[in-house]
């Protein structure tokens, strides 16, 4: 419940006597609506906050209950967060907005968690964005579930990333964030994917229109990724008149991509491993660390400045300066007034002399370094893994500390863990714990919500009018038979600058039946098959390409005679047709690096109420045995080789739903495979059965399980954890009768 410390008509009373008194009020109170501010540096011009808080109740203005590690976002009069809560079945994740001044909770969603190998304690992870220019706000859920709300909580439009895009999900948890910029949400995934997009996992760019989730482009820029997930958050900015974004990649390599085509500019080689730290640009300068092996030497970590001026490679080029051996590979540098300050993995606080690197002193704020400073009112605000949160006046030769307060559980003897930064918004400290949620002010500083200023960030060159390249919006569409899309062509210079809407000539490929029109409407088939192919814009001698998967209604079936079926979504590398015994089927083998689970989607994630089904085939070496099983609407049924069992469960790393039985079966023998999903009153009856292929079907199920929280849509697919190879055949989707 909300405990609000001070009363509104406190606060106006005071206002009126300073108003009477001609004494001045604070400086305008802005916001802060994505997770390093306005200016995206962490840095705020806000003054008249606080030096210190307590817990218990010392410039509280109002606390509430939450469970969260990330940053808030404060803008449009509100602060929402995301964080978990729950217990057992009930485990979930949240998203919510409460008023700024008051703390009364607006509104709030509970998401279940789908398909992934996330623990409960990472839930969370990314931060949500807001948009003071619709209201909107955006959040990335752990398992990427990707959804925007208005000012009244009500979803507007989202993406299943892992079942529609291909994003996987690794077990560490570390989630990006939603960057807004101009009329596009940016985000960066990685994963498999298909069509041009397919192949091995890599580190992947998107640009979606704020308003529509439309995806108008995606790109590659890099190679293989050393890390499955990362947490780095691009920033943008205007160098030599392109508009630039620039984030850290899993590859190691730092990118730099124009803004509104996502067309690379300049690469930079920084680490033998992911990226996990967000850049900061200031001027024509980015300052990045990473604390994993460097390319270049044994030496663990590092931290650079990068002149952003470059093209190509600038690896060996454009580095200002270096700092070894200082290992600050989650927290994000802040730059203010010549200082560079950056908290090492061991939270050390450094100062650094932005224009050298040399160190200007360094002071302990605790064990664990993960959150990132934040500059406001002359004095850094910082918190630490470990409850630590301190306020801190830096000087030119140290740091003095104005304030500590460790984080209390509430009804445990315990710290409370805190990963995210401060918000500072309306002339208040916004900041998430495992304890709560909390508001810092003077008591009696009158409450204003007003949006801050935009950063400058116009380019300088004005756009011409000869086109560089295009892009078919939507770039990305998923299709039933029968639909018809409407496509747009928008032109944008060789500096990135958008010139306008282009008439096009129009072509189709691998859509059987389809047909576009000289407007760019697309007409698909209602009697195709399930298909996916292109549309490619022609306007003189450029191109451009949108890719559509169509999907005919149930029932499917696959046997793989025609190879891998293209609207087949993730999966990674190791995936392939062969031919067994005379029959082409579908192999999934071991991954070359990293984990050997992967899933495979094959319908959009708005599916409901059918039974997929599978002919299954696993060898064996030595004493490994793989598991392999099938996916319905986020819940797995795991024929299980080790431990020779069946089980249904749903989210694998937690086992929020689980039902097991012995079943003892053998390797080099073909079983099928059957899961069934049906929604019955509030509960989800999930049903599974296997019996070996030559044998007939048994009539009744194998195990049964039933989920008072059901997870109510989802893609069928296929999944298993294989060190050795596996194998499917005759795959069907049913509707349920």
């Amino acid at each position: 419940m909300t405990r609000a410390a001070y009363g509104v008509t406190t606060r106006v009373a005071a206002a009126l006597l300073m108003a009477l008194l001609g004494l001045s009020l604070p400086a305008v109170a802005q916001d802060w609506p994505s997770w390093r501010g306005r200016s995206q540096t962490g840095v705020s011009d806000q003054t008249g906050l606080p030096s210190s808080w307590s817990q218990d109740g010392e410039n509280l203005v109002w606390e509430d209950e939450w469970v969260g590690r990330s940053t808030p976002a404060v803008f449009d009069g509100r602060v929402c967060a995301n964080g978990r809560t729950g217990d057992g079945v009930d485990e979930q994740e949240v998203v919510a907005c409460w008023n700024a001044e008051t703390g009364e909770k607006l509104w709030q969603h509970q998401f279940n968690i789908l398909n992934t190998t996330v623990p409960f304690n990472r839930v969370g992870w990314g931060s949500v964005t807001g948009d003071p220019d619709t209201g909107y706000l955006y959040a990335m859920n752990i398992d990427g579930y990707l959804n925007v709300f208005d000012r009244d909580g009500s979803t507007v439009w989202s993406w299943r990333l892992a079942e529609e895009i291909g994003r996987a999900s690794g077990y560490g948890g570390r989630t990006t964030t939603p960057l807004i910029d101009e009329d596009q949400l940016l985000l960066s995934i990685i994963g498999g994917a298909w069509g041009n997009l397919g192949g091995p996992p890599r580190h992947r760019y998107f640009g979606f229109d704020k308003l529509t989730g439309e995806i108008r482009w995606h790109s590659t820029p890099g190679g293989n990724v050393a890390d499955m997930n990362t947490q780095s958050v691009g920033i943008v900015g205007v160098v030599n008149g392109q508009r630039l974004w620039i984030d850290g990649n899993a590859d190691g390599r730092i990118y730099a991509l124009k803004a509104r085509t996502g067309e690379k500019v300049w690469e930079f080689h920084l680490s033998k491993r992911g990226i996990n730290v967000s850049p900061v640009l200031v001027d024509d300068t980015v300052y990045v660390a990473h604390s994993e092996e460097n390319i270049d030497s044994g030496i663990m970590g590092r931290v650079v400045a990068i002149d952003a001026t470059g093209a190509g490679d600038v690896t060996a080029t454009h580095e200002k300066w270096r700092v070894e051996e200082m290992a600050v590979g989650f927290s994000s540098p802040l730059l203010h007034d010549g200082s560079l300050y950056v908290i090492d993995n061991s939270a050390n606080l450094f100062s650094l002399d932005a224009a050298t690197g040399a160190v200007q002193w360094e002071t302990s704020v605790g064990n664990v370094g993960k959150a990132s400073p934040v500059w406001a009112d002359g004095k850094l605000f910082v918190t630490e893994t470990n409850g630590n949160v301190r306020i801190l006046q830096p000087g030119p030769s140290g740091a003095t500390e104005l304030d500590h307060d460790e984080l209390q559980m509430r009804d445990e003897e315990r710290y409370a863990e805190v990963y995210g930064s401060f918000a500072v918004g309306y002339g208040r400290l916004y900041v998430t714990s495992e304890a709560g949620i909390y508001a810092i002010g003077a008591p009696d500083t009158p409450f204003t919500a007003r949006a801050g200023a935009a950063p400058d960030l116009d380019d300088e060159i004005a756009a011409t009018s000869t086109p560089s390249i295009l892009q078919v919006v939507p770039a990305e569409v998923i299709a039933s038979g029968g639909d018809s899309i409407e496509f747009e062509v928008r032109a944008y210079d060789a500096g990135g600058r958008f010139i306008g809407l282009q008439e096009a000539s129009w072509s189709l490929e691998d859509l059987a039946g389809s047909s576009i029109s000289a407007n760019g409407v697309l007409s698909t088939d209602a009697r195709a098959s399930n298909q996916a192919g292109t549309v490619t814009a022609t306007v003189g001698g450029l191109s451009a390409v949108g890719q559509v998967r169509v999907y005919a209604p149930l029932p499917w079936s696959e046997n793989f005679e025609n190879g891998r079926p293209p609207q087949w979504i993730g999966g990674g590398g190791s995936l392939a047709v062969e031919e067994v015994d005379g029959n082409l089927v579908f192999r999934k083998g071991a991954s070359r690096t990293g984990i050997h689970r992967h899933a495979t989607y094959m319908g959009p994630a708005s599916m409901s109420g059918y039974t997929v089904q599978a002919d299954v085939f696993a060898t064996q070496r030595g004493r490994r045995r793989p598991d392999i099983g099938l996916i319905n609407s986020g819940y797995t049924m795991d024929l299980q080789g080790n431990r020779q069992k069946l089980m249904i469960q749903s989210w694998a790393a937690e086992l929020r739903i689980q039902e097991e039985v012995d079943f003892p079966w053998e390797p080099n023998t073909w079983y099928t495979l059957k899961l069934r999903v049906d929604i019955e009153g509030d509960q989800a009856i999930v049903q599974a059965k296997v019996w070996p292929r030559d044998a007939s079907e048994p009539s009744d199920w194998t195990l049964t399980a039933e989920d008072p929280v059901p997870n109510h849509t989802g893609s069928p697919g296929i999944i298993g954890y294989s060190p050795i190879d596996i194998y499917f055949d005759n795959v069907s989707v049913v509707e349920n009768q």
